[in-house]
């Protein structure tokens, strides 16, 4: 399916944890930007690796667009020398043009917290992208046992919210690897159909 072009003349910088998603509006022909420049996946955990990698797409971003929609979220990034010092302080040192999408985080901007709740059903749920079963070793390469028992089980779940047909995929491609995250998060995870139009949404109005 194409769409009317309307991101002509802007660059994308993005987490590495929405590539797939991103990358899926580019080929149906609704993100039809200069360039798509993506970070490492997950580095809300190392807020100085996000800070440099950040600026670096920034500045690639600049030199082949004067405007440039950064995908990452209000709670992505912490400055722990300066609490004032917020994702979007980090975005306005890089210069003018410059726009973030309206979202908390990768999941906010996939399904928001109305719709978050729907499929909770007040249950306690992890939240998890594509992006993050894909590269959950490197996000989480940081972890050991005893902080994912902390922190995984506290939950009744994990839902996996994939608007690409991403979780099937992978289960027949990589099935190791999903039964070893599943293993070394001690949660059942349930894969819920999405659709990406909340992130088409975020998108366009940064673009506007």
């Amino acid at each position: 399916m194409s769409a009317t072009p309307t991101f002509a003349g802007y660059a994308v910088v993005s987490c590495g944890t929405l590539r797939a998603e991103l990358q899926a509006l580019q080929e149906e022909g609704f993100l039809d930007a200069e360039r798509i420049l993506f970070t490492a996946p997950g580095l809300h955990e190392r807020p100085k690796e996000l800070e440099e990698q950040l600026t670096n797409q920034l500045v690639k971003a600049r030199a082949v667009a004067e405007k440039i929609i950064v995908v990452y979220g209000a709670r992505c990034f912490v400055d722990y020398s300066d609490p004032f010092r917020d994702i979007d302080a980090l975005i306005a040192e890089q210069g003018q043009g410059i726009r973030r999408v309206d979202g908390l985080n990768c999941v906010d901007m996939l399904v928001d917290a109305q719709g978050r709740a729907r499929i909770a059903d007040g249950q306690k749920v992890y939240w998890l992208t594509p992006g993050w079963l894909q590269h959950w070793r490197y996000i989480f390469r940081d972890w050991d046992a005893g902080k994912a028992n902390e922190t995984f089980p506290q939950n009744d779940k994990a839902v996996l919210l994939d608007g690409i047909g991403f979780f099937e995929r992978w289960s027949q491609e990589k099935p190791e690897e999903v039964l070893a995250f599943f293993d070394w998060m001690r949660i059942a995870i349930e894969p819920v159909n999405v659709s990406l139009e909340r992130l088409r949404e975020l998108l366009s109005r940064a673009a506007q």
